[in-house]
């Protein structure tokens, strides 16, 4: 069964493309901030949702 039908590996699926995109942006941060719209704009907006998780 694909993970998009299965909401808990959903949950798991998007928690690590999350902490992915945090990751990266902790070690390249120019390689996120450079696509802030469009399509790769979402990377940008899964590591700005971790650092503000973060925060709390």
């Amino acid at each position: 069964m694909s993970a998009i039908f299965n909401f808990q590996s959903l949950l798991t699926v998007i928690l690590l493309l999350i902490c992915t995109c945090a990751y990266i942006r902790s070690l390249a941060p120019s390689i996120l901030d450079r696509n802030k719209t469009g399509l790769l704009g979402i990377f940008w907006k899964c590591a700005r949702i971790e650092s503000r998780l973060e925060l709390q």
